[in-house]
């Protein structure tokens, strides 16, 4: 790791990623305003910017950058935001407002990102997660001299607050590679001049699309050993070498190796689900990671993921049939994504055994028919909205059980996989030699027909695209019937031996289609819609 002592300077204005929160810089309290200008130039070794002409790029042969015209330096004095900077070529100019006499000012380059003020201005905040076109640098320096009335010309050499990291990107996707784990937000405080870093959402750091070198702007942080590498438009994922203990002012040119090698969260398997389209199925069930959550209206900090094998769920080992918002849990009543759309019960914890509040919406012709829970940023399926998850239509469960063809004549068959019983659904190009399946299951083991461990599972069926609906019961509301509107209990039950999975339609004004798995039976009927049952997305092959 080589240090580099330079400064660290200005670049073109970035659009944030889609999550970050971007607020119009304030305007300072009305007082005194004081015209000033700032030279940054150090001369032209370097080591130091030469604070003329126009950068086409940070310098990777040795780190440095030179100001761009229109960049902005924000300005602190007396532990407050008193205004702006802009650099028309040679110096930083502008107009601040009530600076403190015989104080130092205080010069702070951003990245040319918006920062977000608290409310007296004593502190802002910027995300650099987008890098796609220009490296966000982020530096600071005091002023050489103390402010002074009558004084309009200050100079400063600022120092990076951050370091210029080196990846090696191999990818198959022509998005951008996005790594998530990192430190994307610095704060800077106006009272102490402190900096400090911290993950704004996943901590994502968008990267050119395609392959070869790619240089990115890192803030402070820890080693990093599980940073998680996906394509920014949530299809593909891979993996990431480690990411060293990063310091300000770090210049690291090894190459640390990121790769999109696979699409996120999905079985490679391709099912036909109508005469003329093909998906393929996510790694597990959907769950919602509330205990990750503060508890609040929006429960921040709860995630949506798969689980981590195809035949997990939660069921009773925690208190799915309360509302809590800290829990986990992967029994949703209908329409329950967390899509807000000014009803009561949308939220994945909602649980009331009011089936009239859970309405319908969705991406269609018809909004008032559908419901998805694929437009969420999935945590180990892409981590990106509106990536192409969603919900099979009860058509599409209809197709795959009922009429599609396969290579093998078989489309699905009852098993039991590491304990666990379900059907597993068998991709069109299944192969009997790929593992010898009892099919079809017309004895009288039921779930026992196929009793398959967690190795063959793994190593004979997954791997060749087999995908498994674990038997994971439902939630019901008793007393349904007799108070619908005031829930006296709820419960668990079916869990291991029926699977009920939702589908994205409605039957009518109180009941959804699902699909329905029994021991030696299923079907696509319907269910009360604040019933809580299991959901497997799907994306369409492109």
């Amino acid at each position: 790791m080589k240090k580099l002592c330079i400064i660290m300077v200005a670049l073109a204005l970035l659009t944030g990623m889609a999550q970050c929160k971007k607020e119009n810089t304030p305007t300072p309290a009305s007082g005194e305003k004081v015209s000033i200008t700032l030279n940054v130039g150090g001369g032209a070794s370097k080591g130091s910017a030469t604070g003329k002409g126009l950068r086409t790029d940070v310098n990777t042969e040795n780190g440095e950058v030179t100001f761009e015209e229109n960049d902005v330096i924000h300005v602190g004095s007396g532990g407050v935001y008193v205004g702006s900077l802009t650099y028309d070529g040679t110096n930083f100019s502008g107009d601040i407002t009530e600076p403190t006499e015989g104080q130092k000012l205080q010069f702070y380059f951003l990245g040319n990102k918006t920062p977000e003020f608290n409310a007296d201005n004593t502190s802002c905040s910027v995300v650099i997660s987008d890098q796609q076109t220009k490296l966000p640098v982020i530096s600071y320096a005091p002023s050489r001299e103390n402010y002074e009335t009558g004084r309009t010309a200050y100079n400063a050499t600022l120092l990076n607050k951050c370091a210029l990291v080196k990846f090696n990107v191999t990818t198959i996707s022509e998005a951008a590679t996005c790594i998530t784990g990192l430190n994307n937000k610095v704060t800077v405080d106006f009272a102490t001049n402190g900096f400090t870093y911290s993950q704004d959402g996943a901590g994502s750091i968008a990267l050119p699309a395609g392959n070869g070198e790619r240089w990115a702007i890192l803030l402070p942080q820890d080693e990093v050993t599980d940073a998680v590498v996906n394509s920014y438009d949530g299809i593909y994922a891979g993996t990431c070498g480690t990411i060293p203990a990063i310091a300000a002012n770090d210049y690291l040119t090894e190459g640390i190796a990121a790769n999109t090698s696979h699409r996120a969260g999905v079985i490679e398997g391709l099912f036909s689900v109508s005469a003329t389209k093909q998906v393929r199925f996510s790694k597990g069930n959907l769950q919602y990671i509330g205990s990750a959550g503060n508890g609040d209206d929006n429960n921040t900090g709860g995630y949506w993921k798969f689980a981590d094998h195809q035949w997990d769920y939660i069921g009773e080992t925690t208190p799915q049939a309360t509302d809590s918002k800290t829990i986990d849990r992967d029994l949703f009543g209908w329409a329950t994504s967390g899509y807000e759309r000014n009803d009561t019960y949308y939220q994945p914890w909602s649980v009331s055994a009011d089936y009239s509040m859970y309405r319908s919406y969705g991406t269609w012709a018809n909004l008032y028919d559908q419901t998805d829970w694929g437009y969420n940023a999935i945590r180990n399926g892409g981590n990106a909205e509106n990536s192409g998850w969603r919900t099979p239509s009860r058509s599409n469960w209809v197709y795959l059980f009922n009429t599609r063809t396969t290579a093998s004549g078989i489309r699905w068959v009852v098993a039991s996989v590491n304990g666990v019983n379900g059907y597993i659904l068998l991709p069109d190009d299944w192969s009997a030699a790929y593992y010898a399946l009892n099919y079809p299951n017309n004895n009288d083991n039921g779930f026992g027909s196929n009793t398959i461990s967690a190795e063959d599972w793994t190593n004979s069926l997954e791997a060749h695209g087999a995908v498994f609906l674990p038997a994971a019961g439902k939630r019901v509301a008793v007393d349904y019937f007799e108070s619908p509107s005031e829930m006296e209990s709820i419960y668990i039950n079916d869990v291991g031996s029926y699977g009920h999975y939702w589908s994205s339609e409605y039957y009518n004004a109180s009941n959804a289609f699902k699909m329905y798995l029994a021991s030696t039976n299923y079907s696509t009927n319907w269910e009360f819609r604040s019933y809580g049952l299991s959901v497997r997305l799907v994306r369409d092959v492109e």
